[in-house]
């Protein structure tokens, strides 16, 4: 019995068919079946060419005139006609498809996989894992040039089950035949029958995904217990789903670590195989048993690997998602592969609508030449590009001729690297924007403060060198005045002497002022009222130059330790500056906000006047930066105001144009006004330097019944 087991499947069914089986058996199903299914694929082959030629030839028109709509129905129209077409697309010269009938998801390693070649027509036979597929590729020729192709695929399954049917039906008119054969052969055609069944459903499982399977055939006795050999290191010891000969590296002698089938030579020496090999269905079994098990072990290793992929992928997708960086990565073509949130926000598009797509189809087409240029460089030299790039935007962040950010001006260090693949050729453009504008502002702000402080002792030490003289020309200018009369030309000369040494006296004190050698008593004191005072000294006045002042102070009364007078000189000046600026009449808006989160307290001054340009705005804190005429304004109330401010410190700031909606609300019905200005002010609560100080010169002091004389001469710093 072990002999016979041991024998070929070819002499099993010698044994056991008769004569009149073979020669049915073979004369239908190897010459008929054979000849049959030859003649329906070639017919299928030539039905497939007929098609895929006249689709060419019905899609050169709406190919030449683009029309997606008549080529899209071309292909559905094809679909729907014959049941064994399984697929149809076009594709122009480019390899663009143009239609296609796979609904949302086309595959891409589909264009590859056959081509129209020399202009004529390509046939391949494609295998998907579920069927077998002949791709048949014609070319779209007009006045031989070729435009593009028509790409066809038919289902050699479907022609296969028809041959089957055929083998059906010669089956049936050959059963009568094969019955005599069948009652002799019954006994071996059982055996066998019953162990290919098993191995077909055995197959089918493994084909559905389950690997977990129990062996198709018994073992009966393992290598380790018929030798006896106590090897609990062999690899095949205690394996009871294969058997040893196809387990690599066993510990028998003689074996050299090999794998199946190389070691299968030497096994076939050992005493072993010879009790246990079978014949060939019983080996086809034990290597569907093999294979289920190395696909079992290569699939668990093929899942932790995803989930380690998954895993690696979420966790880069994080970190690309909350950096503050604005990453985009382009293509050789310099469409945008992957962008980041804070890219996509930035441009205030979806990533989704950006993706695909050109600096031309996304940014002005000024900014999108720039880009492109720059980046094309980058494909064709190989060179990085590191600089610093200013965005300019208009205060509603409405430009389209902008690369990034929305409403302000912003400074961003550019990184464009280019990207290689593993044969070093560039096939891309990786750039990132990095928002330094607070570095940069930071760096303003310390060369302000850096100016100013030179500046200020510059002009402390001038206004002591000549507040003497200019003391001694002032009295003896009064004193001159006591011995010429009145009505006399030298009189109303020493006159003009007096004015002009009384307003270079306060422009030494404005000096004086502006370095902070002179030192006002702080303390407590109402943010509100200090402003209000200052409001209502001035209402009538510049209500006679048809100025209107509306107040809207924070109800919650703002405490901060401060300089009374100081700081009412620094709100003087800023209301004198408005009026200035609004020759016609106009509306000052002042305005006060607490805000307890950060302890600061807020306050606004905006005008409806001719506004502040936009080179001045960093001038105008500048000491003797006026726009007046000569004689009008000493060029230092904006930067005695800074200053005094800055000693508080808080600090104060300059925008021009209004922002939106700032004051309209408050103009009246069909009132006009300028771009206009508003300077905003932001002071501590609880300054950290909060010490009284004493008062050193108390005739710097600026009261309020002489603050608009004392100011109506250092107006115009930044009002234009």
């Amino acid at each position: 019995m072990n002999r016979l087991r041991r024998l070929n499947f070819r002499r099993k069914l010698n044994l056991g068919i008769t004569l009149i089986v073979l020669f049915v058996a073979a004369l239908l199903a190897v010459f008929v079946t054979r000849i049959a299914a030859n003649a329906l694929i070639e017919e299928s082959k030539r039905r497939g060419a007929v098609l895929a030629t006249n689709l060419a030839l019905r899609a050169a028109d709406p190919m030449l005139s683009t029309d997606f709509l008549r080529l899209k129905n071309l292909v559905d129209e094809l679909l729907n006609v014959d049941s064994d077409i399984v697929y149809a697309f076009i594709v122009d010269d480019r390899d663009q498809v143009l239609a296609h009938t796979f609904g949302r998801t086309f595959p891409l390693d589909l264009l590859e996989a056959n081509k129209a070649e020399d202009g004529h027509l390509s046939v391949r036979q494609l295998d998907t894992g579920r069927e077998r597929i002949y791709d048949f590729a014609a070319p779209v020729l007009v006045g031989g040039r070729e435009f593009g192709a028509i790409r066809i695929g038919l289902s050699r399954t479907k022609v296969l089950d028809v041959v089957n049917g055929m083998i059906f039906a010669i089956s049936g008119l050959s059963v009568v035949a094969l019955l005599v054969a069948v009652v002799i052969s019954a006994h071996f055609a059982k055996r066998i029958t019953a162990r290919i069944g098993a191995l077909k459903e055995h197959a089918e499982e493994i084909v559905r995904g389950n690997l977990h399977l129990p062996a198709t055939t018994s073992l009966r006795r393992n290598c380790w217990e018929q030798r006896q050999c106590g090897r609990t290191d062999c690899p095949a010891y205690g394996d009871t789903e294969r058997r040893c000969w196809y387990v690599k590296g066993t510990a028998c002698a003689g074996c050299d670590g090999r794998a199946y089938p190389a070691k299968l030579a030497q096994c076939r020496q050992c005493e072993v195989y010879e009790t246990f090999a079978g014949d060939e269905i019983e080996e086809l079994a034990d290597t569907f048993d093999v294979m289920a098990h190395a696909l079992r072990a290569h699939i668990a290793e093929l899942r932790e690997t995803e989930r380690d992929l998954t895993r690696q992928q979420g966790i880069m997708r994080t970190i690309l998602e909350v950096t503050p960086d604005r990453l985009a990565l382009l293509d050789e073509h310099l469409r945008y592969l992957s962008v980041n949130k804070a890219f996509a926000d930035s441009l205030g598009l979806p990533p989704s609508e950006i993706i695909g797509k050109s600096d031309f189809d996304i940014f002005a087409r000024d900014a999108a030449e720039l880009r492109v240029a720059e980046n094309r460089a980058i494909l064709t030299t190989g060179m990085p590009v590191y600089r610093e790039a200013q965005d300019r935007r208009d205060t509603t962040g409405n430009d389209p001729a902008s690369d990034f950010g929305h409403g302000r001006d912003e400074w961003f260090h550019l990184v464009k690297v280019p990207v290689s693949d593993e044969t070093g050729r560039i096939i891309g453009v990786l750039s990132t924007a990095r928002d330094i504008t607070a570095i940069r502002s930071f760096q303003d702000q310390l060369i302000q403060s850096q100016k100013m402080e030179s500046v200020g002792k510059l002009a402390g030490g001038v206004a002591h060198e000549i507040n003497t003289p200019l003391g001694i020309i002032l009295g003896y200018a009064q004193l001159l005045q006591e011995d010429v009369p009145p009505d006399a030309q030298m009189h109303q000369d020493l006159q003009i002497i007096e004015k002009q040494a009384k307003f270079c006296r306060k422009i030494v004190s404005d000096l004086l002022g502006f370095s902070r050698q002179t030192q006002s008593q702080k303390k407590e004191m109402c943010f509100n009222n200090s402003i209000m005072e200052v409001v209502t000294l001035v209402r009538h006045t510049f209500s006679l130059e048809n100025v209107t002042i509306l107040a809207d102070l924070d109800d919650r009364l703002p405490v901060i330790y401060g300089a009374p007078e100081k700081l009412k000189q620094v709100w003087m000046n800023l209301l004198h500056n408005a009026t200035g600026a609004m020759p016609g009449g106009g509306l000052i808006k002042v305005r006060t906000r607490l805000d307890i989160m950060n302890m600061t307290v807020t306050a606004w001054f905006a005008d409806t006047g001719i506004g502040i340009p936009e080179p001045n705005l960093q001038k105008i804190f500048d000491p003797f930066f006026s726009t007046k005429p000569v004689g009008k304004g000493t060029g230092l109330g904006l930067s005695v105001s800074f200053g005094i401010i800055e000693d508080h410190e808080g600090f104060i700031e300059a925008h021009s144009p209004l922002p939106p909606g700032f004051i309209d609300e408050d103009m009246p019905q069909g009132a006009t006004r300028g771009p206009g200005t508003v300077f905003r002010v932001v002071l501590p609560l609880e300054p950290l330097g909060a010490a009284d100080l004493p008062d050193t010169d108390p005739r710097e002091k600026v009261q309020p019944e002489d603050a608009a004389e004392n100011t109506q001469e250092r107006t115009g710093e930044g009002t234009l």
